[in-house]
């Protein structure tokens, strides 16, 4: 075999060993980055969240390359990542990631038609990925304990659900107005029912069930940050509605539920961060690189990105003093989290060289 050719089989094998053992919620590098680069738009660093978008076009391209390759070689290990409590939420990642990168595409280059093309894709996702995997939880026979079986990131069950609101809420389209505009409060409304209903369950285990540095994983972090795509997606709306049409109607609910889910938001970073500080400096569990870590990533970035769009949709600009720090602490985390990432492949590729 020649060089080009062991070179190829080599990069082959390289593919199917990512897909084989894929992490279901790697989208979630498509929703930091996708969010980091939004909250730089509205801030005014252009070229930064152009850098950010074409980084997001590379990790989306590459993960769906992947996921592609799993469906065909390995639909068994996708299956039964599917009907797992612990890692089907994961899943919903892969409906986020798509509908955060058509917001990108519309927010920082008014490309409708792109954006339209990913709202499709998105809409389509979330009716399969949805009903699947809860119909799957659901009914499966044997379950885990609630300490064992739900975790932060089932909440990316309404952070899925509210970025296709929030798409909705933005491309153009040649139908009534009034649907998709209809149909955007309609799916705000289910991902704040999916929020309350899951983060019952998660204050429940948190509180009240035993919890050490293992289980305390970083996709909490969701429990901020989906009440961060919910503000965005409340702002979204407002917006549209000051605009004048059927949203009018609904402005005063969408001001008071929107206020309500940032102040959650808020009231959870404190929270997160000594809970943090227990698992690493108390309980001194090593941090090292894993894929879950985007989940801390992303709720920095969109906790960011759902101020800006409060601001504008209540006219508060006594706020803009919190996204003018914690777009610094975004960028941040997704820098240190990048480098761990590239850090980590590397080692995987000499680590396949050697052997």
């Amino acid at each position: 075999m020649t060089a080009a050719g062991k070179w190829l089989a080599f990069l082959a094998g390289l593919v199917r060993d990512a897909a084989a053992g894929l992490f279901p919620g790697y989208f979630a590098v498509v929703m930091a980055t996708g969010a980091t680069s939004i909250a730089s738009n509205l801030l005014g660093y252009d070229l930064l969240a152009l850098l950010l978008l074409v980084a997001n076009c590379l990790a989306y391209g590459a993960l769906c390359l992947l996921t592609l390759v799993r469906v065909i070689w390995f639909p068994a290990s996708l299956v039964n990542d599917m009907i797992s409590h612990a890692r089907g939420p994961g899943f919903f990642t892969l409906i986020a990631g798509t509908c955060i990168l058509g917001s990108q595409f519309y927010l920082l280059l008014t490309w409708s038609g792109v954006a339209a093309g990913f709202w499709w894709l998105g809409v389509v996702l979330w009716g399969v990925i949805m009903y699947l995997f809860f119909i799957a939880v659901t009914t499966r026979k044997d379950k885990p304990t609630l300490d064992t079986g739900i975790n932060g990131a089932w909440l990316l069950a309404a952070v899925s659900t509210q970025s296709v609101s929030i798409l909705s809420a933005l491309v153009p389209w040649s139908g009534p107005e009034d649907l998709r505009l209809f149909f955007a409060v309609c799916m705000f409304m289910i991902g704040c029912m999916l929020y309350l209903a899951i983060i019952t369950l998660i204050f429940y285990r948190l509180t009240f069930l035993k919890l050490n540095a293992e289980t305390l994983s970083p996709p909490y972090w969701i429990n901020m940050g989906a009440v961060a795509i919910t503000t965005m997606a409340g702002s979204t709306l407002i917006i549209r509605g000051q605009e004048g049409s059927l949203l009018a109607e609904f402005l005063p609910f969408l001001r008071g539920f929107t206020l309500f889910f940032w102040s959650i938001a808020s009231w959870w970073i404190p929270l997160l961060i000594g809970l943090t500080f227990w698992r690493h400096i108390i309980q001194r569990h090593r941090l090292r690189y894993e894929p879950q870590l985007w989940s801390m990533v992303f709720p920095l970035a969109m906790y960011t990105t759902g101020t800006l769009r409060l601001i504008d949709a209540l006219d508060t600009d006594f706020l803009l003093i919190i996204p003018s720090v914690t777009i610094w602490l975004a960028l941040a985390a997704w820098a240190f989290t990048s480098l761990g990432m590239w850090r980590h492949f590397a080692g995987v590729v000499s680590e396949k060289m050697a052997g």
